[in-house]
């Protein structure tokens, strides 16, 4: 979806869309290429794009010549998009001090590239040029990563960094320490190109550049149309619609706040329009796109990571986040609802919601989509054939329509958009690997897992609840893949330790890293809602956690019962937890919004958020209390509007 093509005008509409963007979002803070020039670096990436697919598809080149190529690639285009600061920019213009920079890191990884052999060769024997050549290359991607993620990532690596060069390493020479952590994380398959920077040149650039096709599809569009036709109508139907959309997108997307601008700036002005208030508005659109990273089949690019760090195939990590990701939107389209019914909101009239039938006409939208679910889920491809596969799809779906039709030019705007999107997650994988990596080189990990596990005792809760919080803290203001990438080095193996499944623990912290971008202080995609609804962006926030709550209570429930990750479960277990779970996301949902069939007494409120809780914690006597404090509730609310309804 073009985010920033030109909409119908609403009056509703309070500001520039491509102004939120930059705002909230620092991969659209970009240079300004016209004419000749935007051509030549189009080419630029679209042949970086090409030289993935090739390299991905067709080689076997040895694992560090590929990794060092590819950063060096990555810091070439980082510096050609990405300005050193925001602002207003010169069209055409690219200063001197960013060619040297560009020049140095690039030369610096191909250093590398060229000598890949005798690098390996050499043991620990590195010249003094060498270690000087490692520290320009880390702090040529340490830029490229300012500018194109943001400050959050790069001030947890150089805080690690102060750390191993202070006191985490035992060498009393300050350059011994120093050279000590260049070979670590620059000469080896510990730091940079450690398991984030590998993923993504293997598994996450062809699903971009899959991402960039779709797009182009306009099966954005089709989403927001199909979630109109049919929820649209019903009471809050705008609500309804941003949840079903944003579940849809979510499919395909990586960003919470490009989902946040793209649908938001079409249903915000619409629940605004309905009598949502502005903060709800933008807190269901925020908190709905959010969700969009724990939407399988994509998972924000988390997905190939994940399947890589607990050593299981792909399609069984899709498999397993199915039923979270179910739980998540149910509690959201709940609340949303009970909203809705409390403030007695109408849906959308039959004159404003989309014809049914035109739109099954364009259901061939979805055959891109379809084929890589089929081909990932049957095993006959590998990821990156089945990707690669429906980006011809793709191309194919386009000539239905003229005006989606890939043209030459088009299809150079396509692979350009795939190069694009690669560098935010290429340069947040790279220093997300030099966190990792210093977290491993000076032990830091088993201090962090030591301190938690004697914090919590044998209780598992307490220690769920402390990683809970390091997850949120470190995930603020970070990009879904850094954030599993950090996660998964920090957080994960304490759950480990205390006897949480591993597939349960990653998922855990996956969760946690997420919702950071709901949670205040820092919370880009409930702020990016505000921008467009005209709302107070902490009240804003504040909304999105209510309305997310299914995000803070799903994970502690798959950490305590792994059945609902299909871990040694059977069938009939997987329905019961389905059942249990969804009544579970009702009572909370109705309990934090204050009405079921009118407005709750606070003792309803407390025992229909009690008995939620309970039916989501495992275990047949916490369901069946939870049952029966939910029933009990609902019971007098239905006497209660009895009464109201005759007197």
């Amino acid at each position: 979806m073009n985010l920033f093509k030109k909409k119908p005008a609403l009056p509703e509409e309070p500001m520039d869309l491509e102004s939120v963007m930059k705002k909230y979002d620092q991969e659209s803070n970009v240079r300004i290429w016209e004419g000749k020039p935007r051509f030549a670096v189009n080419c630029v990436l679209a042949g970086f794009s090409l030289f993935c697919l090739y390299v991905t598809l067709f080689t076997s080149w040895l694992e560090e010549l590929r990794l060092t190529t590819f950063v060096a690639l990555i810091i070439l285009l980082g510096y050609l998009v990405f300005p050193a600061r925001k602002g207003q920019q010169k069209v055409n213009y690219i200063p001197w001090y960013d060619v040297i920079l560009m020049v140095l890191g690039v030369g610096s990884f191909l250093y590398f590239s060229f000598n890949a052999v005798t690098i390996i060769q050499q043991g620990s024997n590195f010249a003094w040029y060498q270690i000087v050549i490692g520290l320009l290359g880390i702090a040529s991607l340490c830029e490229v990563c300012r500018r194109s993620v943001g400050l959050p990532i790069l001030i947890v690596a150089l805080c690690f960094l102060a750390y191993a060069l202070t006191v985490g390493l035992s060498n009393p020479s300050l350059w011994g320490r120093i050279s000590y952590s260049v070979r670590y994380l620059f000469y080896s398959k510990e730091g940079i190109l450690s398991t984030p920077i590998n993923v993504c040149s293997k598994f996450i650039v062809v699903f971009i550049i899959f991402g960039a096709f779709l797009e182009r599809t306009g099966i954005a569009e089709f989403f927001i149309e199909i979630a109109n036709a049919f929820v649209g109508g019903f009471s809050g139907g705008p609500a309804k619609v941003a949840v079903v959309a944003s579940a849809f997108e979510g499919i395909v997307s990586g960003s919470s706040v490009a989902n946040t601008v793209g649908s938001g700036s079409v249903t915000i002005p619409l629940m605004k329009k309905t009598g949502y208030s502005p903060e709800f508005a933008a807190a269901a659109e925020a908190s709905a796109s959010t969700g969009g990273q724990i939407m399988p089949p994509i998972m924000g690019a988390a997905a190939f990571l994940m399947a890589d760090y607990v050593q299981l195939p792909y399609s069984q990590i899709v498999v397993k986040a199915i039923l979270p990701a179910i739980l998540y939107f149910t509690g959201i389209f709940i609340s949303v609802h009970l909203e809705a019914k409390k403030l007695g909101l109408k849906g959308l009239s039959k004159e404003e919601l989309p014809k049914i039938k035109p739109l099954l006409k364009k259901t061939y939208l979805l055959l891109p989509l379809l084929l890589l679910i089929y081909l990932v889920g049957t095993s006959q491809r590998s990821i990156q054939y089945a990707a690669a596969l429906s980006i011809v799809a793709c191309i194919f779906v386009t000539l239905f329509s003229r005006e989606t039709r890939i043209t030459p030019m088009r299809l150079l705007e396509a692979l350009a958009a795939g190069g694009q999107g690669t560098i935010t997650v290429a340069a947040a994988c790279g220093v997300a690997g030099i966190i990792a990596g210093t977290i491993t080189m000076t032990g830091l990990a088993n201090m962090i897992i030591n301190g938690i596990v004697i914090l919590a005792g044998n209780s598992t809760f307490i220690a769920l609840f402390l990683t809970m919080i390091c997850c949120i803290i470190l995930g603020m203001g970070v990009p879904t893949t850094a954030t599993y990438c950090i996660m998964a080095a920090t957080c994960a193996p304490i759950l480990v330790r205390m006897g949480v499944p591993i597939v349960a623990a990653h998922f855990f912290v996956f969760y946690f890293g997420i919702v950071a971008d709901l949670t205040p202080p820092v919370a880009l995609a409930s702020y990016a809602g505000a921008a467009i609804a005209q709302a107070n962006p902490m009240k804003t926030a504040l909304v999105s956690t209510k309305l997310a709550i299914g995000a803070f209570i799903v994970p502690y429930a798959f950490a305590l019962s792994p059945a609902m990750l299909l871990i040694d479960t059977s069938f009939g277990e997987v329905c019961l937890i389905c059942i249990t779970s969804l009544v579970g996301i009702c009572g909370v949902s109705a309990g934090l919004e204050g009405y079921f069939f009118h407005d709750m007494k606070l003792y309803q409120r407390i025992m229909s958020a009690v008995g939620g809780l309970l039916l989501i914690y495992p275990g047949v006597v916490t369901d069946t209390a939870g049952l029966a404090l939910v029933l009990i509730v609902v019971a007098m609310q239905f006497v209660e509007r009895r009464k109201l309804a005759a007197a």
